[in-house]
């Protein structure tokens, strides 16, 4: 099952560092952790979202084994 790695405002709002979710797509997935958690919501539509190193949208399919890394805008370098 896919991973979730939350970053920075992120990982503040999710309260984890990282949870394994049962979802086939990005879109999927992001709707399952933030139905959990409210909070989540309101940081997830301005975070970029990864898989692989990679900028990816909702509709991107996962694999069993992929990370999605949610990183929300920061300041600086």
């Amino acid at each position: 099952m896919p991973t979730i790695r939350y970053w920075a405002g992120a990982k503040a709002a999710a309260g984890v560092e990282s949870e394994v979710v049962e979802a086939d797509s990005v879109t999927a997935a992001l709707q399952q952790v933030t139905a959990a958690r409210p909070a989540l919501g309101q940081v997830v539509p301005h975070c970029a979202v990864l898989v692989g190193g990679r900028r990816v949208e909702g509709d991107h399919t996962l694999a069993p084994d992929d990370v999605i890394e949610l990183l929300p805008p920061f300041a600086g370098g």
